[in-house]
């Protein structure tokens, strides 16, 4: 009896080391690294080293680009990542993923239907839709990020908190009261200037006031007093 329990735990683990090997075979044959190739304007770094266009670029590759230069990767098939001006910016990439870090600056991503693709900064991550192709920007501010869709679908998870982004509309991510920062001059992103208070009241009230005389001594010079009339002698 103790030979046979032996012998089934035996079988059993036999089994669950061949069925896990059947399932980390079939996981790596899901995936596999590609290359990249890379267009650079300007001052453009990969990985601390100046870059030269139509250079092959490598999963885990770290892209700087310099005041007024920008570099594009291209994956094929898989998609591409325009990087801007002032950016810095970390990319993994294989046959069906793009996963990117964003430390610094504004990068444009598209990504292929099927492709799942990712783009993690220190206020967020946007997540791109993988059923079907997404265009979408990505830009770090002092207090901020800003995401705008540009075609497909994103979703910007920040903490537990997701907000779906649909092509042709955008949202922040962040503080953006945040001190120390300078304002950001996208529309409805700056936070709302106050007017209500005592001060804007004066100023109202002077306004007001200052019109009224104003047309108060117009009229009076245009006719407002008495017309004298002489008698004909």
């Amino acid at each position: 009896m103790l030979v046979k329990n032996c012998f089934r735990k035996l079988v059993a683990t036999f089994t669950a080391v061949a069925v896990l090997c059947v399932s980390t075979s079939f996981a790596l044959a899901g995936t596999k690294d590609i290359t990249g190739e890379i267009t650079v304007t300007g001052q453009v770094t990969v990985n601390g080293q100046t870059a030269v266009s139509n250079a092959t670029i490598i999963s885990g590759s770290t892209v700087v680009t310099g005041a007024g230069s920008s570099a594009v990767i291209s994956l094929g098939k898989i998609g591409r990542i325009e990087v801007l001006a002032d950016s810095d910016i970390t990319l993994n990439f294989s046959d069906i993923s793009i996963v990117a870090i964003l430390n610094a600056g504004k990068a444009k991503v598209a990504n292929a239907a099927g492709v799942a693709a990712t783009v993690t900064t220190k206020d967020t991550t946007v997540i791109a839709d993988a059923g079907q192709a997404d265009n979408f920007l990505v830009e770090v501010e002092c207090s901020h990020t800003h995401v705008d869709a540009v075609a497909g679908m994103v979703t910007m998870r920040e903490g537990t908190s997701d907000k779906q982004i649909a092509a042709g509309t955008s949202a922040s991510a962040g503080n953006l009261a945040q001190t120390g920062c300078k304002p950001c001059l996208r529309p409805n992103s700056a936070p709302p200037v106050p007017i209500g208070g005592w001060p804007w009241l004066l100023l109202i009230a002077a306004g007001v006031a200052g019109t009224a005389v104003f047309f108060g001594g117009n009229d009076n010079e245009s006719g407002g007093g008495t017309v004298i009339v002489s008698p004909t002698r």
